[in-house]
């Protein structure tokens, strides 16, 4: 984890680029205490530890079912499709996907340890954040670890998305939602570490995964923070650091993780002299 000992920055959309209904804005200066914070989202090996050690079974277990990014469903699991999400036909609702087979029945995490765990609810979150002895961030934390130190920027590294031609974040490529242009047409999760870490020392709080936060969004619904491997900005620009968005806090997807906090000891502020002692 990485340690903050707590201080006031800017908090929001510099830009005017976020969309008004995620109330990115205004621009504010926030104060954040002392707090530590994952440098990665939560992966597929800690996750089975959880469940290992606690015989735990997520919301998507449970209910029976959870929501895969259409290009990514495996063969075997074409058969337990349930239907596609009005207004997202690329979500396929897939009985039997869950954390330990993402693509649906006949997949598995197997080959992919250090990738983030998804399928994840925020019960789910918590839960293991619980077991850890953690927490889920606030949403003020998550976004003063994400911005590495950076005042304003649009992303974790700076202002410009590809600086130098780099490529800084797991974000799509192509034409969404049909055609991705990375090689084979790959898309989905990378390792946590992939990709250059911010100023802070964390990883990936642009793209790879929607991140769940402590905080309610609106009534029924919580935060989530950092963009997906779905990500594009023809369609859903929430990669930039200070972008937000929401979902029922039962509910899961491929590409929906978390990484977990803690409180730290807050530093003791010189006290004033009491009347009648030398300063």
């Amino acid at each position: 984890m990485a340690d903050f000992p707590g201080g006031a920055f800017r908090m929001g959309d510099a830009f005017g680029e976020g969309y008004w209904a995620d109330r990115e804005g205004p621009v504010r200066e926030v104060t954040v205490a002392a707090f530590a914070i994952d440098t990665t989202a939560v992966t597929n090996a800690q996750y089975a530890a959880f469940t290992a050690a606690t015989g735990y079974a997520t919301d998507a277990e449970r209910l029976g079912s959870s929501f895969v990014f259409h290009q990514l469903l495996a063969p075997t699991a074409r058969r337990h499709v349930l239907g596609r999400v009005a207004g997202a036909p690329w979500w396929l609702g897939v009985e039997g996907a869950a954390w330990h087979a993402p693509e649906g029945p006949g997949s598995h995490v197997d080959d992919r340890p250090d990738h983030p765990v998804v399928h994840i609810s925020h019960a789910d979150a918590r839960a293991y954040c619980e077991w850890a002895g953690l927490r889920l961030p606030s949403e003020t934390e998550w976004e003063y670890a994400a911005r590495g130190g950076l005042d304003g920027a649009r992303f974790p590294w700076g202002d410009d998305f590809t600086p130098g031609g780099r490529e800084m974040c797991n974000t799509w490529l192509g034409d969404f939602p049909r055609r991705s242009a990375r090689p084979g047409g790959r898309t989905g999760t990378v390792p946590v570490t992939a990709y250059e870490p911010n100023g802070f020392g964390l990883y990936n709080t642009s793209g790879n995964v929607w991140e769940w936060c402590a905080d309610a969004f609106g009534p029924g619904e919580r935060v989530i923070r950092g963009g997906s491997y779905l990500c594009h900005a023809s369609y859903c620009h929430r990669y930039r650091v200070a972008a937000r968005s929401h979902n029922t806090p039962d509910s899961s997807t491929g590409h929906g993780g978390f990484r977990c906090a803690r409180d730290l000891p807050q530093p003791r502020l010189p006290q004033p002299p009491t009347e009648g002692t030398t300063p």
